[in-house]
């Protein structure tokens, strides 16, 4: 695996490791064998593989940009007693980390300006709001936090599949404090050189986050590729809604980044943050493992 620290165009990479979980590893592969995947994906006594809650943040001189936020730590407090230690157990979540990984980049939380969140499932936006004076708060005071409308949507009227998790308390207090920009589609300059692509495979309306540099790019793609092991077409989660849009998705997506030298963004890999991709044959793999730093 090679070690690097990375920059596109004018932003620095910097991965912000929010706190590991834990999901079950039939429905993190699907269909996909469970002697293909345990290899790489070892699993505890409840069956779950170690996952990670890797949000991104991207620096530069005029912007502080958090794509997506982890869990958060406040489970009690933000979804009652009994959810709360349930929520904790169940997905065995141990991660704390958001406010400290920001800090081994010289920003806090009043730092960021904008919050770009993929979707609103709890292990992606669960850190947007935290319990402040008795009160679920933006976590981010001076942020403006965006979504695609149709993924509140979902989120307010979920579906049997999803309703677990889709937690109102991950987004509710950001409608209330008027901190929540609905997107309509895909975005070009969100911010200089971010694009937004939308990807209605996983669920509805999720935002794959691209940062566009001069010679190469990097696309964050959440739950469309959430580990290196999902590079391949056909390895997709027992969790996605629509698998064979998906798989059309990921080969857009994949295709899309060879032509423009871009590294994939791993937000659920424990140990891979980032990767070079190519072909293999109709399908695509893992060329190069980065250790983003």
């Amino acid at each position: 695996m090679k070690t690097m620290h990375l920059k596109i165009g004018d932003y620095e990479i910097c991965p912000i490791p929010t706190g590991l979980f834990g999901l079950d590893g039939g429905a993190m592969f699907g269909t996909v064998p469970k002697v293909l995947w345990e290899k790489n994906h070892p699993t505890d006594d409840k069956n779950r593989i170690q996952m990670e809650a890797r949000a991104l943040l991207l620096k530069s001189k005029d912007h502080n940009i958090l794509i997506d936020t982890g869990n958060g730590a406040d489970f009690v407090e933000k979804y009652g007693e009994k959810m709360g230690g349930k929520f904790a157990e169940m997905y065995n979540v141990t991660g704390r980390a958001l406010e400290a990984s920001l800090a081994k980049f010289s920003v806090t939380v009043d730092d960021i300006d904008t919050v770009i969140l993929t979707h609103l499932h709890f292990d992606h936006a669960g850190g947007a709001t935290c319990a402040r004076d008795g009160k679920i708060m933006p976590t981010f005071p001076k942020a403006k936090y965006f979504v695609q409308k149709e993924n509140l949507k979902t989120a307010q009227t979920p579906n049997l599949r999803e309703r677990a998790s889709y937690l109102p308390a991950n987004f509710e207090p950001l409608l209330r404090e008027n901190v929540l920009e609905l997107l309509d589609g895909e975005q070009k300059n969100l911010r200089p050189g971010i694009h937004v692509h939308i990807s209605n495979g996983h669920t509805h309306a999720q935002q794959i986050v691209e940062v566009a540099g001069p010679n190469e790019s990097l696309f964050y793609c959440a739950d469309m590729i959430p580990t290196a092991s999902h590079v391949r077409i056909p390895w997709i989660m027992g969790y996605d809604l629509n698998p064979l849009l998906l798989m059309e998705e990921k080969i857009k997506l994949l295709q899309l980044a060879l032509q423009k030298n871009a590294y994939i963004y791993f937000e659920h890999d424990a140990d891979c943050e980032a990767a070079r991709v190519q072909a293999r044959g109709t399908d695509f793999e893992v060329a190069e493992r980065l250790h983003l730093i």
